[in-house]
């Protein structure tokens, strides 16, 4: 049965990132756009990383342009505008479609272990799923639940 770690990533600079480097890891994945209205939830993805990063989590940015095409920007303009405007430290990789024929393959892999309210496909920007330190798909949480909201969740497998 697949994990997280059997899945690598591109970072934003396009360099490989093996997902097997976060194991034993709690792992918070979101599909992000830029240009969204649930874009300022980046403040609250940061507030978490920087008090729950020390503990093991971990949060990973997908930008996506699926969606309204709200993330039209290249690589570099990504990692400006998230450095910049929100203070973004924790790692943002690179762009990937979350659904359709040209889904990444972790995203389809995230969906089929965690559904949510739409079936398998993902219905907008800001979409979370959690990853417990055995890299198990344990919670899906929509656009609309804040960052905030996820404290408990996360703080019972940290």
């Amino acid at each position: 049965m697949p994990s997280l770690y059997d899945f690598t990533a591109q970072t934003l600079d396009g360099k490989p990132a093996p997902l097997a480097d976060y194991r034993d890891k709690v792992v918070l994945i979101v599909n992000t756009a830029s240009k969204c209205g649930f874009t300022p939830q980046y403040e609250g993805l940061e507030a978490l990383w920087r008090a729950y990063k020390d503990k093991g989590l971990t949060i990973l940015g997908f930008p996506c342009n699926q969606f309204g095409a709200q993330e039209p920007g290249n690589a570099d303009e990504i990692a400006s505008f998230c450095s910049t405007t929100y203070g973004v430290s924790f790692p943002i990789m690179a762009k990937v479609d979350v659904n359709g024929p040209k889904a990444d393959p972790l995203y389809a892999w995230l969906k089929s272990e965690k559904g949510g309210l739409f079936g398998a496909s993902i219905k907008w920007n800001f979409t979370k799923f959690l990853v417990d330190k055995s890299g198990k798909v344990v919670g899906r949480f929509a656009p609309t639940d804040t960052p905030k909201s996820l404290t408990g969740a996360l703080e019972k497998l940290l």
